[in-house]
């Protein structure tokens, strides 16, 4: 079975953005930026492939799918790329959000009931790219968490989970550490 797999950039404090969305305080070094893109090929959207030496159809590593809130997936369209991630299966979760691009489909039904029935498929994991919100709704979906934890306080944001109070344990398996202070670790469920 496929597994659910949170990978998020989080704030000392628990945030994986600003208020405004912003991640740009994130402190990332070049030998960070080049782990994460050999690790995590697909992490890089589409559009930002070229900016950075990157071939466009280098090869997904680790998922094949991501699943995007609205507020994760409209900088993108804000930006001009309505599909970000067109290397992956794209997924929005929005009530209110109109189709943007034929290559993202918009889930506006139980983001549980959707996510089990891909986790029944045949592919590589599911990527959660966030938001907190959808995190929040999908916890007893999570079957990992990969925490891209930076040395610095948000003091205001997005949480990287919102819902409510359900204590969840996950053990760490692995962790790097990097230049930055920056520490990537991979949890497992229980």
């Amino acid at each position: 079975m496929r597994k659910l797999v949170y990978y998020i950039g989080v704030s000392l404090d628990g945030y994986i953005a600003g208020p405004g969305g912003e991640v740009d305080f994130y402190p990332v070094g070049p030998e960070y930026a080049a782990d994460l893109g050999t690790e995590f090929p697909e992490a890089i959207p589409t559009h930002l492939r070229p900016h950075i030496g990157m071939d466009v159809n280098t090869p997904n590593k680790n998922w094949d799918t991501v699943l995007m809130g609205r507020a994760t997936y409209e900088p993108g369209l804000a930006a001009g790329a309505p599909s970000p991630f067109a290397h992956l299966k794209q997924y929005v979760f929005s009530r209110s959000l109109q189709q943007q691009h034929p290559d993202v489909e918009i889930v506006s039904g139980d983001a549980v009931e959707f996510v089990r029935e891909l986790k029944g498929q045949d592919g590589a994991d599911i990527w959660l790219c966030g938001g907190g919100s959808l995190a929040g709704q999908l916890i007893d979906e999570i079957d990992q968490l990969i925490v891209k934890s930076y040395p610095v306080i948000a003091g205001d944001g997005v949480s990287v989970f919102d819902g409510v109070f359900k204590p969840t344990r996950f053990t760490p398996v692995r962790r790097r550490e990097f230049a930055t202070g920056t520490q990537v670790t991979w949890f497992d469920r229980g």
